[in-house]
């Protein structure tokens, strides 16, 4: 089995609470007592040393030390001696354009799928977690060599996944329209549409939904299905992909 972790959240914060506020509980259950220091990746957002200031208040909080990639001369040095890695919200293409940027997708992925060091993501940091960025929500204000992303699962996340609102005089397409566009393409994998409060955690070959809200999951060609906290996702890690043969 592979030894990976993963703790992927829709969102950074819920209304109501603050920065992290409505998973921290979730965060220490899953880094535990053996990681000290958490390796931070700002880069979807453009002012990376507020964002670093703010991930770092939030973690010291629960305990554990913060260093942020950005501040570090040599980033692939700093996740080959990582304990823990963050990758947090903002724009998706930004994000992914620098894990490019500076050799970042596959010392990534060797820490996290062969190392085994966990691996937290929060909405643009979920999304790269994912086989590729397509079912983002952002805008492309950059051009990232590939939308081919970190391939920790082998499937698509759309955080922050939005309902339809019946009562909404809105003509543009729903989220589900637009998922259901990306599975008109052949060989497009499930994409799991985590709402605002929805978690998914991974535990080697073994998913599993946890926070408030629940989630919808897409497959090529079927309905939709809905699906409550405490949803065993597992046998969405064993669909085959070209990035987890």
């Amino acid at each position: 089995g592979s030894p990976r972790r993963l703790l992927l959240v829709s969102n950074s914060t819920l209304h109501g609470g603050g920065y992290l506020g409505h998973c921290q509980q979730h965060i220490q259950s899953f880094l535990g007592r053996k990681v000290k220091r958490v390796l931070f990746i700002p880069y979807a957002l453009h002012d990376r040393d507020s964002y670093a200031r703010s991930a770092r208040e939030k973690f010291e909080s629960l305990g554990y030390g913060l260093d942020s990639i950005h501040e570090s001369c040599d980033p692939v040095e700093a996740v080959r001696k990582s304990e823990a890695i963050f990758i947090g919200g903002g724009n998706t293409f930004r994000l992914l354009k620098a894990l490019y940027d500076n050799s970042l997708i596959q010392e990534i992925r060797k820490r996290v799928l062969e190392d085994g060091i966990p691996y937290m993501g929060s909405s643009a940091g979920t999304n790269v977690a994912t086989i590729s960025i397509n079912t983002t929500n952002d805008m492309p204000i950059v051009y990232p060599p590939s939308l081919q992303a970190l391939g920790l699962v082998p499937f698509n996340i759309n955080p922050h996944y939005l309902d339809p609102d019946v009562k909404s005089t809105h003509m543009g397409e729903t989220r589900e329209e637009r998922i259901r566009q990306y599975h008109e393409e052949p060989n497009t994998p499930p994409v799991l549409g985590l709402r605002e409060g929805a978690m998914l955690l991974v535990e080697g070959d073994k998913a599993t939904l946890q926070g408030v809200t629940g989630a919808r999951l897409f497959l090529r060609g079927k309905k939709p299905t809905e699906h409550e906290p405490g949803t065993d996702f597992s046998f969405l890690l064993t669909d085959s992909n070209p990035l987890n043969p």
